[in-house]
């Protein structure tokens, strides 16, 4: 403590020269940096040299009063914690001081123990407020905006999407592949919302057996089945003020679908066991890797609830279809896990970022990151080579230089064979879904079925030509 105080700056401020020099005196010897003066004016010039960690100050001074000098000292320095004090207090003045800001409010003749004790109390405070500020820095380079990485126009148009939901209540569902990022983007819903000093609960529905998920979720009553000993707060509760992430919200069962559609209409529901009705304030987001519209078609989800979730929906793009964005991911990593393991590495060799932008990342980002994480590891200069990364991104390369025969014809009868092999690629994996297809092609159906004359692309020619 010694050595903090001796660090601590406080600037006080009164036009009366005995109170000023006793005051200066005091809290000299109990250890701390002071400088005293005498009026509004030398008080701001004081604060503008250097900064103060407290402002003890008297309302009535000459060139101002002390509400003004804590206006001023508010807005350009908002880490200065300050006290006020003055010989005519009144209680609707205290009010006011504390109002504008001051943590304390003292009225002469001042004890000293009484403001040796009033001034630990409003550095302690100043040292809280400094590390939540700091804590929030970390929280939002980690789960802010600036933690998601890209450049590619679907990844801009997510990040605007994200800023426009997160302040709102609506629940969001965020779609996308395995490991493109769903986890995080949930995150940042959360610490962009008005409710990021609040709890933010995840749970994986995919992880937690069937018999056992609406518990989790919901709580339960002491002896609601076998082995519930006690009763036991759900998520849904703890997480109350805050946010709840259902993560593969697909493997829910029909029953619990029903509960969901519940919760997220009127934020009620019973724990287990119990016929108490328990009220929340929880904003929802949830996330699946799975077609949920496609499982609505095929009974396995209900329609009500899907409805429901289909309010605000984020498409997470795969790795695959933003290759641009790999180089910063990679960079991203690399920075990351050289710094946690102490590691003098500081790129990547250009050939390496081709040979990741070739390869087709089924994994996505996840599997990028671990395969940057390898690398950091196991490589020993201060690059990563092409032999540092796994082999299935080496050997899952196409050859970066391939020589193209030209064969005297035109170019629009060259271009004919690719891309009857892209659109006969793209029916196949939509299941001949001509809408399906089109709108993952971003073209119109009608010029999708006129090129599907054009190369004879129907599933019955397609396979009667293998």
């Amino acid at each position: 403590m010694t050595d903090a105080k001796a660090e601590t700056r406080i600037l006080i401020v009164d036009d009366d020269r005995i109170i000023l020099d006793s005051l200066c005196e005091f809290l000299s010897v109990v250890g701390y940096q002071v400088v005293g003066v005498s009026s509004y004016d030398e008080a701001v010039a004081a604060l503008e040299q250097s900064p103060f960690d407290l402002l003890l100050t008297d309302v009535n001074m000459p060139g101002g009063n002390g509400f003004e000098l804590l206006h001023h000292a508010r807005k350009r320095f908002p880490e200065t914690v300050a006290i006020m004090m003055t010989a005519y207090g009144t209680i609707e003045s205290a009010v006011e001081a504390i109002k504008m800001g001051a943590y304390d409010y003292l009225t002469k003749p001042i004890v000293d123990e009484e403001l040796e004790l009033c001034v630990e109390r409003a550095l302690n405070q100043q040292m809280l407020l400094r590390e939540n500020r700091e804590l929030r820095h970390r929280l939002d380079e980690r789960y802010g905006l600036r933690a998601m990485v890209g450049h590619d126009y679907r990844m801009l148009k997510l990040f605007d999407m994200i800023e426009s939901v997160a302040a709102s209540k609506v629940t969001v569902l965020i779609q996308g592949e395995s490991g493109t990022g769903k986890s995080m983007v949930a995150k940042v819903v959360h610490q962009q919302s008005d409710r990021a000093d609040r709890p933010f609960i995840e749970v994986s529905c995919g992880a937690i057996p069937e018999s056992l998920l609406e518990s989790e979720l919901f709580g339960h009553a002491k002896g609601a089945f076998t082995g519930a000993v006690a009763s036991k707060v759900g998520k849904f509760k703890a997480a109350d003020g805050g946010t709840v992430f259902l993560d593969e919200i697909a493997t829910a069962s029909p029953a619990l679908q029903v509960k969901l559609l519940r919760v997220l209409q009127s934020k009620e529901f019973e724990p287990v066991g119990s016929n108490k009705t328990e009220s929340v304030d929880v904003r929802v987001v949830l996330a699946t890797n799975v077609d949920l519209e496609q499982e609505v078609k095929e009974g396995r989800f209900r329609e009500d609830l899907f409805y429901r979730l289909n309010v605000i929906t984020l498409q997470m793009p795969p790795l695959r279809d933003r290759v641009g964005d790999v180089p910063l991911l990679a960079k991203s990593f690399l920075n990351k896990f050289a710094k946690e393991q102490g590691s003098d590495i500081v790129d990547f060799e250009e050939n390496t970022l081709k040979v990741m932008q070739q390869y087709h990342w089924p994994g996505n980002v996840r599997e990028l990151e671990n395969a940057v994480e390898r690398a950091v590891v196991l490589t020993k200069g201060r690059k990563i080579t092409t032999e540092d990364l796994p082999p299935r991104v080496r050997e899952g390369t196409p050859q970066a230089d391939q020589t193209i025969e030209y064969t005297s014809t035109t170019l629009k009868n060259a271009l004919e064979i690719p891309e009857k092999k892209i659109i006969e690629a793209a029916l196949k994996a939509n299941d001949w879904n001509r809408q399906a297809t089109a709108d993952q092609l971003d073209i119109n159906r009608t010029t999708l079925y006129k090129k599907m004359k054009r190369y004879r692309l129907e599933p019955d020619t397609v396979m009667h030509s293998v």
